[in-house]
């Protein structure tokens, strides 16, 4: 990892500073704990995102100084908390856990096994439901706790998923499964059969973007593979080689709104990301990857992407493919909160899961004028052919 800009610009010094400064005190019962506020410079610097990158350490005082405690999975972190703290003679107990854990035995890679997992905030199905991952999705595993396995995604957010959603793999299986020839499912729901044969016993559902090892080319079928090793034959008609796939991905503006539209009356789901059900972010998420690009989990991190088009309500500067994006304002004690995304259609209209995937204006003297997002809209930003860190192109880059 390159260094922070506060190593490059100087304010390195200034920190540390600030911190001798704090280890000077005499007052012993104000002084608060240094170890923790260097902790937290590290996290500021390392991991402001905590759904993106695990830093979650905390200390604890004694007699000898500090014991550290908690886990990480940024070894270049952890090693800048260890720096700050012996600059500043801080004495300390690690008690770390860096991940991935070694109890994994090399099992540190994954894909989905499932047409949609359910990936929580924590390792129990009574968890919040952060996102989904769908067939084939690559993963990093990093931890173990009883049948669950704290895992990352390609867009980088952590979850844990059970054992029954996600095959586990160590480096050689994991570059095997990658290198085979994929399959991608581009119809909006199916399923994979036994045999080559819609008559015979079905194998499991799927979504689109699933993805699955291509196996042959049977006629009417395609034999595929799960990434458990589970064979079963889905009809060409509902599929296409991946490379065919990728190789004709033009990412239009009419081509977004189509896919949106596939979509209509698609229940909500809070943490959805596929056509079993949606939440807002999780569906203009799925509307994007359907078209090659792979975008930021939540809106709250969707609006830092591409290019401002809009903040006024001035909506015919908008194009189809547009984010809008909906919240509270800042305020001088608060500060913004993006709590809604939708995608923009064209005809003073938006496409957004809220209740159901449906259609909505922001013409005041439409049948279907949203008033209550039209009154909470903050900005809208174009990613569509836009770069930036937080916007993958599968055409670019070799995910699956």
């Amino acid at each position: 990892m390159k260094l922070p800009s506060m190593f490059k610009n100087g304010l390195y010094p200034f920190v540390l500073f600030t911190f001798v400064f704090i280890a000077c005190k005499t007052d012993k019962t104000s002084e608060p704990n240094k170890a923790d506020q260097i902790i937290s410079s590290v996290r500021e610097m390392y991991a402001p995102d905590k759904r993106v990158a695990l830093f979650d350490i905390e200390s604890k005082e004694n007699a000898g100084g500090y014991t550290l405690t908690g886990k990480t999975n940024m070894p270049d972190a952890l090693s800048a908390l260890h720096n700050m703290l012996d600059s500043l003679q801080v004495s300390y107990t690690d008690s770390i856990l860096t991940l991935p854990a070694d109890d994994l035995q090399g099992k540190i890679y994954g894909a989905i096994s499932l047409s949609v997992a359910n990936i929580r905030s924590n390792p129990s199905h009574s968890a919040e439901m952060v996102t989904q991952g769908t067939l084939g999705m690559p993963l990093k595993v990093y931890q173990k706790d009883r049948n669950w396995y704290l895992i990352q995604t390609p867009d980088k957010y952590l979850g844990w998923v059970d054992n029954g959603g996600v095959e586990l793999m160590d480096k050689a299986q994991f570059d095997t499964w990658q290198n085979s020839e994929k399959l991608i499912y581009t119809k909006i729901y199916g399923n994979a059969y036994t045999n080559a044969d819609e008559s015979s016993q079905v194998v499991s559902d799927l979504v689109a973007g699933n993805i699955l090892s291509l196996v042959t080319d049977t006629g009417a079928f395609y034999e595929i593979k799960y990434p458990d090793g589970r064979k079963a034959f889905v009809k060409k008609s509902e599929a296409s080689t991946y490379q065919d796939w990728k190789s004709s991905l033009e990412p239009t503006q009419e081509s977004l709104v189509e896919t949106s539209k596939t979509m209509l009356g698609v229940p909500y789901l809070w943490g959805g990301t596929s056509i079993k059900g949606v939440d807002c972010s999780g569906f203009t998420k799925t509307i994007y990857f359907m078209n090659g690009m792979i975008i930021p989990r939540d809106a709250s991190q969707q609006i830092h992407e591409g290019i401002l088009v809009d903040d006024t309500k001035n909506f015919g500067q908008l194009v189809p493919g547009d984010l809008l994006f909906f919240g509270k304002e800042a305020t001088e004690t608060s500060p913004e909160r993006v709590i809604h995304v939708g995608m923009w259609i064209g005809n003073n209209e938006f496409i957004h899961s809220a209740g159901n995937v449906h259609i909505s204006s922001v013409d005041k003297n439409s049948e279907n004028f949203d008033e209550y997002n039209y009154n909470r809209y903050l900005r809208t930003k174009r990613i569509l052919n836009q770069k930036d860190d937080g916007l993958l192109y599968l055409t670019e880059q070799d995910v699956f």
